[in-house]
């Protein structure tokens, strides 16, 4: 296999996987410091994952939460992106090999993140639409608006309405944004898109398998969640688990039977791995085992952080949570940690600071946990809007998001209802597996 075209330099070589949150953040921490940095990624682009929602019911362009990964670093010295899939690692020789050859260093960063975590059934990932990518986004609002023309060709009442029916599983902040972004379509949209259908009729279920929505919250913050959304029509089920579904039917362990074309799966992630660790340094939801210094357990050079990363800690025995904050935590530390061991200096183990959890369900409706205090409503969607714009990469990205929700608050419109590219249901789309990023 031949190598990676990167400049030989005389500074070690961190190689890090994975353009996400960690990735960026470890980067940005590495700038001027006497390091050659080497960035790999799948695709070109680093993606606001919190706002893919947005995208895939035509509230925002993909382009508009998504920024090249070349431009954001242009002013980089020492840094190089190359585009490639990762298929596997050797720790002993230090090198890691790729589709388009194999590339050696002193330092190797696994910051890959999760993918959808189906546990195992095959029925759910063969008919349910996961939501982690752009593209996956993109499939997303195309199959809903495929099957909303649809539905104006069926004679038969029944399947008419299964056609319009949505089941969103995971009562996370992902399923729970998604089914308040479809509850404020039912309510404004699509009702003007397709007059001639009974729009009324369409159904969007929120399925929760634990006994509360957005588990990272309080109850009093889970309640109020629940309210905002009936309000929207959505019906919500607790204590309620998805046993099957075959792309009409959805069955679940207490009996209830759905009946819907259109499945969100959000119920679950696991660890985005890379092939060449033992068994040992991976726990059950396929993170690699990392020390409080973020490294792999048994190397001193070889380090993983993110959603990829279980650490623990007195707080999070099992792990932290998979979420942007700690991976951007983790990047930050780990970039002064490689200045530290360079520099034969001790590194310092980390502590995640949680600085709070929220979620909007819609127009003037969300919650908000900062510390000890606690909103929602319309000041809440504020806050939301308001961190989120300042999180996005880009002045051009930010501008844009900004109008759209300006223009979609005064207007009640989602304006790129488009079918750019038709959805087919095809086994080679489905999301890569865990030995790629």
């Amino acid at each position: 296999m031949q190598n990676i075209d990167v400049p030989e330099m005389n500074m070690p070589r961190v190689v890090i996987i994975g353009g996400g949150f960690g990735g960026l953040q470890l980067v940005k921490g590495l700038k001027n410091k006497d390091f050659q940095v080497v960035l790999l990624d799948r695709n070109n682009y680093h993606t606001f994952q919190p706002l893919l929602y947005q995208v895939a019911t035509a509230g925002l362009e993909p382009d508009s939460i998504a920024f090249p990964i070349r431009k954001i670093f242009k002013k980089y010295k020492n840094f190089h992106f190359r585009l490639a899939e990762v298929e596997r690692i050797d720790p002993e020789l230090k090198k890691i090999y790729t589709n388009i050859g194999q590339l050696h260093f002193d330092y190797l960063v696994i910051a890959t993140g999760s993918k959808t975590n189906f546990f195992g059934n095959d029925t759910l990932r063969e008919f349910g639409m996961p939501l982690k990518t752009v593209t996956q986004a993109l499939d997303l609002r195309s199959m809903m608006l495929q099957n909303f023309e649809k539905a104006l060709l069926i004679p038969d009442l029944t399947e008419r309405e299964s056609t319009m029916n949505f089941v969103i599983v995971g009562g996370g902040p992902t399923g729970v944004e998604l089914a308040g972004a479809m509850g404020e379509l039912k309510k404004h949209v699509l009702p003007n898109d397709y007059p001639e259908l009974d729009v009324r009729r369409m159904q969007i279920h929120l399925i929760e398998a634990g006994p509360k929505l957005l588990p990272g919250l309080s109850k009093d913050s889970s309640n109020k969640s629940v309210e905002y959304l009936k309000k929207l029509g959505v019906h919500v089920w607790l204590d309620t688990m998805v046993t099957n579904y075959n792309g009409q039917t959805v069955s679940t362990n207490v009996g209830k039977k759905l009946q819907a074309k259109n499945l969100v799966w959000s119920a679950g992630v696991m660890g985005n791995g890379i092939e060449g660790f033992s068994i040992d340094k991976i726990d059950r939801a396929g993170r690699i085992n990392v020390n409080r210094c973020n490294q792999v357990e048994g190397y001193k050079d070889i380090f993983a952080l993110g959603d990829v990363a279980c650490m623990s800690e007195e707080n999070y025995p099992k792990g932290h949570p998979m979420v942007a904050p700690v991976a951007m935590q983790q990047g930050e530390l780990l970039a002064k940690n490689l200045v530290r061991l360079e520099a034969h200096k001790e590194a310092k183990p980390f502590t995640y600071i949680d600085k709070g959890s929220m979620a909007t369900i819609g127009r003037n409706k969300a919650v908000v946990e900062i510390a000890k205090m606690k909103w929602n409503g319309a000041f809440a969607w504020f806050i939301w809007m308001f961190v989120h714009l300042i999180s996005l990469v880009g002045f051009r990205n930010k501008t844009i998001v900004l109008v759209n929700w300006l223009w979609n608050y005064f207007n009640y419109d989602r304006g790129i209802r488009l079918i750019i590219r038709p959805f087919k249901r095809n086994k080679k789309d489905e999301e890569p597996a865990a030995t790629l990023i």
